[in-house]
């Protein structure tokens, strides 16, 4: 299995979804709900967009789990990769996020899950540096090639050098920080927007990237183990083509089959010879989410990708001595101590 392409995600359920206020500012992408519509109706559309992504997934083959938010206070919670990502090795990352009200979207239960189903080891909590004004939002401010162990970031608000290098120490990966700007002169707010790295194809904007030596730079570093890379347009990254993710889901009989998740809009924005190359080493699942992209990002905002290994849940763990002298039903310890206190 690649381990680029997880197989598992998460996706967060938010009943009261609406663009975020707090991040319009700096988030180019985002826009407005059309006047007169009610936020009731918003909200409504948002969550049929929300399940038809997580059904679109499922009949991939990718193992789906969702959790439920009823918060008003989180408005932009269906996007998690921007607050936690998982990595081989058992290792999760906790990120600090720029907006002030998106900072609880992080959940405790959705930790408890992880560890709970698969193979943790250590998680490192990079929220602290929020009152410090340093941030760094996941795998929306990085894009991570998983393969060769390189973070591509766009320098911003959102995307802070120094928290990078420290990720990248922690976390085992090479950092490539580069400028990336629109026609504009506007800075790209989250990488993710103009690039996504699957196992053998990479979609990226290089036209964004102003320093011609540093565009060069990126180039060969995503080619050097033979990926192929197809050049958007700016264009393009405004249909949100830049913003997919590849997943490894399972055919009907059990088969390996990769994906290539992105919304239709940003699907419909691909020329056939784009659309050919991603081909030829996933299969393209697109789904229309047209109020969500109100928010800013697309489909691949919406998922957070677990790179861990699955716990097995059918084999009972075999309990030591000690592990059942505590237990409730056992208050005794074998020395004859009473422990349960």
């Amino acid at each position: 299995m690649s381990a680029q392409a997880p197989s598992a995600v998460i996706l967060i359920r938010a009943e009261r979804f609406i663009p975020n206020p707090a991040t319009a500012a700096d988030n180019a992408f985002q826009r407005e709900v059309p006047v007169g519509q009610p936020e009731d109706s918003t909200r409504a559309s948002a969550l049929a967009e929300m399940d038809a992504v997580a059904q679109a997934l499922r009949d991939a083959g990718v193992r789906v789990h969702v959790f439920d938010d009823k918060d008003h206070t989180r408005p932009d919670s269906v996007f998690p990769n921007n607050w936690i990502s998982t990595h081989a090795g058992g290792m999760v990352a906790v990120y600090p996020m720029y907006a002030s009200n998106r900072r609880h979207e992080r959940r405790a239960d959705v930790l408890e899950m992880l560890k709970s189903q698969y193979r943790v080891q250590t998680i490192v909590d990079y929220s602290g540096l929020e009152p410090d004004g340093i941030f760094l939002e996941g795998t929306g401010a990085m894009v991570l090639d998983h393969v060769s162990r390189v973070a591509y970031t766009a320098r911003s608000y959102r995307a802070d050098t120094h928290v990078l290098e420290r990720f990248c120490t922690d976390f085992g990966y090479e950092p490539m920080a580069f400028e990336a700007v629109d026609s504009a002169g506007v800075p790209v707010y989250h990488t993710n927007v103009i690039a996504c790295i699957g196992t053998e194809v990479a979609l990226i904007a290089l036209e964004m990237i102003p320093d011609e030596s540093r565009r060069r730079q990126v180039r060969e570093r995503l080619t050097v183990n033979g990926r192929t890379v197809v050049e958007l347009t700016e264009a393009q990254i405004r249909e949100f083509a830049g913003n997919a993710v590849e997943l490894c889901g399972r055919t009907p009989e059990g088969r390996r089959r990769y994906i290539m998740a992105m919304s239709a809009r940003a699907h419909r924005s691909l020329r056939p010879e784009q659309v050919a190359a991603i081909e030829e080493s996933c299969e393209i699942v697109s789904v229309d989410i047209p109020t969500i992209e109100l928010a800013g990002g697309s489909v691949r905002c919406m998922i957070a990708g677990v790179h861990l290994d699955r716990r097995r849940i059918d084999v009972e763990p075999e309990l030591t001595d000690a592990v059942l002298a505590i237990n409730e039903d056992h208050p005794v310890t074998a020395d004859g101590r009473y422990v349960d206190a």
